[in-house]
């Protein structure tokens, strides 16, 4: 544990799991609030009981990453609905998808103990003259809680492993170190997240025991150590969040790729330097991110023209770059308020791309090369790729037509390509890993791709503060394609991999 790579990884942790400790708290405690009065009105009631145990049954079949998903066009379409004010991404989406996926366990288990209470001493409890709420709090309560505790024992696990997948949506969770882990095949910070996670929920499940222990026992000292442990763990989680002096705290997005941890680090950097507390919301997806910061949950973030261009705006054309980032630039501040400050310096654009000695073998050597033999090979894409308009736009242009398409996570695709599992890769312009693995970038002669210069975009807080301009303004311009690509192999190479941080630091040293 001596390795500077497992000290930095189990520093990020602390800060981390506060914030996943409070969202998973916050659920459950919801989910409690939710499920045992809706236990207690549907106990003598067969109707209310099967449709809620049907309902909560069905939120268990959609996989958590879905949920957290689905929340995020709902909670859009209310925010537009009243007029703006409601947060689509971070800690809403994510309290309302783990309290949802909460409420089964802790509703079954209080239906399961309320129905299993002995008639005989609910008969003595009428006979001894008790009203519905005495003996709702003399008998059946204590009776039922050792039961139902073991379903909030049991949510407690499934919520704090859940709150990991928090981290696709924009909020902080012990899930950014496994997912950034993961993009960059980092697997230091994977395990970190997992242990870190993964002792959460063995001490709040312990926790839980002590109070479950006390009640079948009636014994108070378990009950209230058990009690006291869970306080004394929340107001630990509290304290890294406590607010320090009156800085202001920016929220720098990134996407789910090695690239954009590194520009979110260097950005950052940069904002720290100006005097600004920095919040990195990351694992961002490219349309998540674009209306994050048009809705203020997140205040900067690199995306490219391209992207902007074909998803955003909806655009087919291909112009010249200049041109098509003036056109980005007043579409950005007239449709969302969002300032593009300018080009970073280089270009990440999609491409196809094929292992050197597999292109040469098949004579491949341009995209329209490619569609004769397509027929026999497998493309390997991105999570991205093969539902963005680019890909129809290439696939259209060159007609071309694959045996097989698989998606990976972009660091798992470059495997996949190395491996045999996959022949042809959408690879990214400005990835180191094109020159050290021998990669082909086939031609585009249909120019089917437009340009993907890497914009940096401030939303409307940020744009408006001259302190925030002058720190990101010298970052315009400054990043030339060569040094991009080889911060991003830094990153991704097997042997002495690097943190974005470090790669950050290297990149633009003050």
């Amino acid at each position: 544990m001596s390795d500077p790579r497992w000290i930095a990884a189990f520093a990020q942790v602390p800060g981390l799991a506060a914030q996943h400790v409070l969202l998973a708290a916050a659920a459950l405690g919801l989910a409690l609030f939710i499920s045992l009065p809706l236990a207690l009105a549907a106990r003598r009631r067969p109707r209310l009981r099967a449709t809620a145990l049907a309902a909560a049954g069905l939120v268990q079949t959609i996989p958590g990453l879905a949920l957290l998903a689905l929340f995020y066009p709902l909670l859009l379409a209310l925010s537009a609905l009243l007029g703006g004010g409601v947060p689509a991404l971070g800690f809403l989406p994510s309290l309302l998808a783990l309290t949802v996926y909460a409420v089964l366990p802790i509703l079954r288990n209080a239906l399961a103990a309320l129905a299993g209470l002995d008639p005989a001493v609910l008969q003595a409890a009428d006979g001894m003259g008790m009203t519905a709420a005495q003996k709702l709090r003399l008998v059946e309560a204590p009776l039922a809680a050792p039961v139902a505790m073991a379903g909030v024992r049991t949510a407690a696990v499934w919520t704090i492993g859940t709150a990991t997948l928090a981290t696709t949506v924009g909020q902080p969770s012990l899930g950014n170190l496994i997912f950034a882990g993961l993009q960059t095949e980092n697997w230091v910070l994977v395990v970190a997240g997992c242990v870190a996670a993964a002792g959460l929920a063995l001490a709040a499940d312990g926790l839980l025991a002590l109070i479950e222990r006390g009640l079948a026992a009636r014994r108070r000292l378990p009950l209230w150590l058990g009690l006291a442990g869970i306080a004394f763990g929340l107001a630990g989680a509290a304290l890294p969040l406590a607010p320090r002096g009156d800085r202001p705290t920016i929220t720098v997005g990134a996407k789910n790729f090695s690239e954009q941890f590194i520009l979110a680090r260097v950005i950052g950097a940069r904002l720290e330097r100006a005097g600004y507390r920095v919040r990195y919301s990351e694992g961002l997806g490219s349309g998540v991110a674009w209306r994050a910061l048009g809705q203020g949950d997140i205040d900067v973030y690199v995306d490219y023209s391209g992207t902007l261009w074909a998803n955003a705006m909806g655009r087919r054309d291909t112009p010249p770059a200049a041109r098509m980032n003036e056109e980005i630039g007043r579409w950005a501040w007239t449709t969302a308020g969002v300032t593009v400050l300018g080009s970073l310096g280089f270009e990440n654009a999609y491409a196809l791309a094929m292992r050197g000695d597999r292109a040469r073998a098949l004579g491949i050597a341009s995209m329209a090369d490619l569609a004769r033999a397509a027929p026999q090979l497998t493309l390997g894409a991105d999570l991205e790729f093969l539902d963005r308009p680019e890909w129809a736009a290439i696939r259209s242009a060159y007609r071309l037509r694959f045996a097989a398409t698989r998606a990976y996570a972009p660091s798992f695709m470059y495997r996949a390509l190395a491996s045999g599992q996959a022949d042809v890769i959408s690879a990214f312009s400005s990835d180191g890993r094109i020159a050290a693995d021998g990669l082909i970038v086939l031609a585009d002669p249909a120019h089917a791709v437009p340009a993907y210069d890497a914009l940096l975009l401030v939303g409307h807080r940020a744009g408006g503060d001259p302190a925030i301009r002058a720190a990101l303004g010298p970052l315009i311009g400054a990043i030339p394609v060569a040094r991009m690509r080889t911060a991003n192999y830094l990153v991704d190479r097997d042997a002495d991999k690097k943190s974005p941080a470090e790669a950050a630091g290297w990149l633009l040293p003050e």
